[in-house]
């Protein structure tokens, strides 16, 4: 791995505080992701599920951990399996982890090879009556690829069909979305390695490259700074492309008059970042261009005040909502006559910013958690407002990623990035 290894009290603790939550009598299981083929013997980069990960800091495939708290056999209260390693995989795949080191990244006392899982599972399943499988529950997943978490499941309720099926995903939720010191360290990381490419890219950028070469910059500047690259696909959107949400063709040529909007991040030790910056292609904003930027600014401004400690998440959206609907009379987009005939459902601010302010962001940049719930110190949130204005080729987003605290404003993992207009100018111009 390109990061330096975690230390492994993180991940005591929160097994620790997932076996709290589990019901008497049961057993809980997590598996790594799969490789993904692509064709011939072509393969998508392995990236471990962030459910293992977070609870052992296992960063390989064909890995699985077992959980029976109340198991009465004292070694199979935690339990974890890996791949057997040996010469030859050491020649063609590098270096594995062998039972010492598995201990060692995850403080699992019990280590097994992957091999003997069927007959110590089934020990385990037998002094069990629930156990808990680990769908992917999160409201955006898309579950149309089979993995090897969904076989393992598949398996487990044919041969073990008298045992109670409980859900790993709300524990889950609740877990991850509230963040250790470790955790938060590490996304620091992330961010300062997003800030050294978002300065890279300042002094590049000019009239004539194109967003790819844009793109290409950060991917340098991140892979120097220990990243395994992008936590997302990046967007490199200049002109009308920054209207498209999802714009991630990154292949156009920059204009002089146009504005770039950047929303990429670096992940760090499967932790992820999420920044978004907008900037004048040749140095300076119109005066149109500013007016919409710090419209938008201000509105991140307020709606950041408002992620405090026992907000509700839905409720947070439709307040800032009406902080952006203010902006947008201002800047004359929408009027009160839109306002009295919008649908209540669709308000008339939609018209030019259709997205959430705030999601969660950790393991995943879409990170777990809940949105009808009060939110708590130490949860991670994006703030990203945004105004697109496709009839004047102008899209503006500004992100940055923030820590609730127990009082007062979030703190922002991205403070040290240049983010007012002025300064922006400065820098492009210095």
């Amino acid at each position: 791995m390109k990061y330096d290894r975690i230390k492994n009290k993180l991940f005591v603790k929160n097994r620790k505080n997932f076996m709290k939550q589990m019901a008497k009598s049961s057993v809980a299981v997590f598996n790594s992701n799969d490789i993904y083929p692509i064709s011939a013997d072509s393969t998508i980069p392995f990236q471990q599920h962030r459910d293992i990960f977070f609870l052992s800091g296992v960063d390989q495939e064909e890995s699985i951990l077992v959980l029976a708290p109340d198991s009465a056999n004292p070694h199979h209260k935690e339990i974890l399996f890996v791949r057997e390693t040996n010469e030859h995989i050491a020649v063609w795949e590098g270096e594995k982890l062998d039972k010492e080191s598995a201990t060692e990244v995850s403080g699992v006392q019990t280590v097994y090879w992957l091999d003997q899982f069927e007959t110590i599972f089934k020990q385990v399943m037998a002094e069990s009556e629930n156990i808990y499988l680990n769908t992917n529950e999160h409201l955006r997943a898309d579950t149309t690829v089979q993995t090897r978490e969904d076989r393992f499941i598949e398996g487990v309720l044919k041969q073990y069909p008298a045992h109670q099926v409980r859900k790993s995903a709300p524990i889950m939720h609740k877990l991850r979305s509230v963040k250790d010191k470790i955790e938060l360290d590490l996304m620091q990381q992330a961010c300062n390695i997003t800030k050294a490419g978002f300065e890279r890219v300042l002094g590049f950028i000019k009239p004539g490259v194109w967003e790819y070469e844009i793109e290409a910059e950060l991917i340098h500047e991140f892979l120097r700074n220990r990243s395994k690259g992008f936590a997302y696909t990046p967007i490199i959107a200049s002109g009308a492309n920054a209207c498209v949400l999802h714009y991630i063709q990154n292949n156009a040529q920059t204009k002089s008059g146009d504005v770039l909007l950047m929303d990429v991040g670096a992940e760090y030790a499967n932790y992820s970042s999420d920044l978004t910056r907008c900037v004048p292609i040749n140095g300076k904003f119109t005066k149109r261009q500013k007016e919409v930027y710090n419209a938008v600014l201000h509105v991140k401004k307020e709606a950041e005040k408002l992620l405090v400690p026992g907000t509700i998440l839905n409720d947070y959206h439709k307040e800032v909502g009406k902080i952006m609907e203010s902006q947008l009379l201002k800047l004359k987009l929408i009027d009160k006559t839109d306002i009295k005939n919008q649908d209540p459902s669709w308000p008339a601010y939609k018209k030019y910013f259709m997205h959430g302010t705030s999601h969660y962001i950790g393991l995943d940049t879409h990170d777990l958690g809940f949105y009808d719930q009060p939110i708590k110190e130490n949860m991670v949130f994006t703030c990203e407002p945004g105004i697109y204005i496709p009839s004047e080729n102008l899209g503006i987003r500004i992100e940055d990623d923030l820590v609730v605290q127990k009082k007062g404003k979030p703190f922002n993992l991205m403070r040290d990035i240049p983010i007012e207009a002025d300064h922006i100018e400065d820098l492009m111009n210095s």
